[in-house]
């Protein structure tokens, strides 16, 4: 099972966020077919969180094996964590260090939230 911070990170390779990650990944991928098969399958359904996790079991399966792309993967996603900036109308949402409890992560909020 993949870290959270893949997932996360999976997500933004989906919905191509981040052009930087994306670029490194796709590098990567360049000769594991499986591998990009599995990143063009979420960038082609970014909602699904199958292809997602599927992009999420293969970037951890590659950070496994390879340190220099692991630690150049966490550099570019840590930069980008740190720039993002909503636009006009979006929201940005970002948790980061070790997290416990119950999160919500959302735009504009009408009413009251329970867990």
């Amino acid at each position: 099972m993949p870290e959270p911070i893949l997932i996360s990170i999976s997500a933004a390779l989906a919905a191509k966020t981040i052009v930087g990650l994306v670029d490194l990944v796709r590098r990567k991928f360049a000769k594991d077919p499986a591998a990009t098969a599995a990143l063009e399958a979420a960038q082609a359904a970014p909602e699904d969180p199958k292809a997602v996790q599927a992009l999420a079991e293969h970037l951890d399966t590659t950070e496994k094996s390879d340190e220099n792309f692991a630690t150049a993967l966490r550099s570019e996603w840590e930069k980008a964590s740190v720039s993002q900036q909503a636009k006009s109308g979006k929201v940005v949402n970002q948790i980061s260090g070790d997290v416990s409890g119950k999160v919500v992560q959302a735009g504009d909020i009408h009413g009251d939230i329970s867990f």
